[in-house]
């Protein structure tokens, strides 16, 4: 219902600052909807964009490289930034409520948070094993690591990544590159340094194309990484790793990067939820549980059809969820979200390289990484270089 000015404005909440609420963001502020008030409360003042993430760890990338100002954004946008972190919703009273104790009224509400790490029961209290997962944490944990190993003084130091998806083996690839640099600066051979990945499935990248998957076991051969293929990673107590077929591993360092979840206060909102715990959403990105609520990016799970946890899903349903938020403050008639069949994986191998993989194509080159390069800066660009907005 379009409001007067009489009456109380519409209030739109965005929980989190994903890919997708970014781009709400940026559309509102480019035309404001009168009678509408946005507003977004994240943990994160500064949010970190995924597909520069491995371009950082690697060295490529200073820490603004990639991250996203929000209240500034937020500011540009007119919307009002909110810095804390929602730990529930009550649907009946349309709140939502903080850590800080903060509760907030809601008219609409979106959902953007990205996924938790679900390591259950495989890892003890005392494990070293770093999730990825949300990737805020990770960027900090990622500096301990790395002071860790580069003042680590045993003969070698050992690190294992659980996950061999495309994230998987990037991030490993970007850690090896740096860190062998870095122990080079300070006088130790890199060969002193040894990697273990460690993944359930019989192959690497088992979403990619067979050329994409035999150029990265080239890869990963050639960096003398010890692949544990078809291992399910049963235990991980104070950096021993104990697999499913009764093999061990001991690692200095172990990154997690397998499969996420939802976020656990999900569970008491009573919204319908997938199996991982994601919010079951229409293909809208209406939740199918409350028409208020919606949800998008990683945390949303279409009913339609599962999508695979990639960031060109969440930055394509940015533009669609944007508009809904409008059509739906004004009771309008929702679009559809289609998700493309096929999407571009660009995916780097810890130098200024990289890898296209489309389809059944897997064409690789330093080609490649510039124009992934000249992508994520384009990318960036367009929530830094901000247009003079129009007015409401």
């Amino acid at each position: 219902m379009h409001n007067t000015k009489e009456e109380s404005p519409t209030e739109i909440v965005l929980v989190g600052g994903g890919h997708s609420h970014v781009e709400v963001i940026r559309r509102f502020g480019l035309a404001a909807l009168p009678g509408v008030r946005l507003t977004v409360i994240c943990t994160d003042a500064q949010t970190p964009y995924s597909g520069m993430l491995p371009g950082y760890i690697a060295g490529h990338y200073e820490a603004a490289d990639i991250h996203i100002d929000l209240p500034r954004l937020a500011d540009w946008a007119g919307v009002r930034f909110v810095h804390d972190e929602v730990v529930g919703i009550d649907r009946h009273a349309r709140t939502v409520r903080c850590a800080s104790a903060r509760e907030m009224h809601y008219d609409y509400l979106s959902l953007n948070i990205g996924s938790a790490p679900r390591m259950g029961e495989v890892a003890a209290a005392d494990s070293p094993a770093v999730p990825v997962k949300p990737i805020r944490h990770f960027r900090r944990c990622w500096l301990d690591l790395l002071q860790r190993v580069c003042t680590h003084r045993e003969p070698s130091t050992t690190i294992a990544v659980v996950g061999a998806g495309a994230g998987g083996v990037e991030l490993l690839l970007a850690m090896q590159h740096r860190l062998r640099r870095e122990i080079r600066a300070s006088g130790r051979q890199p060969e002193q340094l040894r990697f273990h990945l460690f993944t359930r499935s019989p192959q690497i990248l088992p979403t990619h194309a067979a050329r994409v998957r035999e150029h990265f076991m080239r890869e990963l051969a050639a960096r003398g990484v010890v692949l544990h293929l078809g291992v399910e990673v049963g235990h991980v107590r104070g950096g021993h790793i104990d697999t499913g077929n009764g093999a061990s591993v001991d690692a200095d360092e172990i990154v997690w990067v397998t499969q996420a979840g939802g976020a656990p206060w999900l569970r008491d909102t009573g919204l319908a939820l997938d199996p991982d715990g994601f919010v079951q959403v229409e293909d809208s990105l209406r939740t199918v549980s409350d028409e208020r609520i919606f949800a998008a990016g990683d945390v949303a799970s279409l009913v339609s059809g599962p999508l695979a946890k990639a960031g060109v899903f969440a930055v394509r349903q940015g533009p669609i969820l944007a508009e809904n938020l409008r059509r739906a403050s004004r009771g309008e008639p929702l679009l559809r979200y289609r998700p493309q069949r096929r999407w571009l994986a660009l995916i780097t191998t810890g130098e200024r390289y990289a890898v296209v993989s489309w389809g059944p194509l897997g064409i690789a080159g330093r080609w490649v990484w510039r124009w992934k390069d000249a992508i994520d800066r384009r990318f960036m660009a367009r929530y830094r270089e901000l247009p003079a907005r129009r007015a409401a």
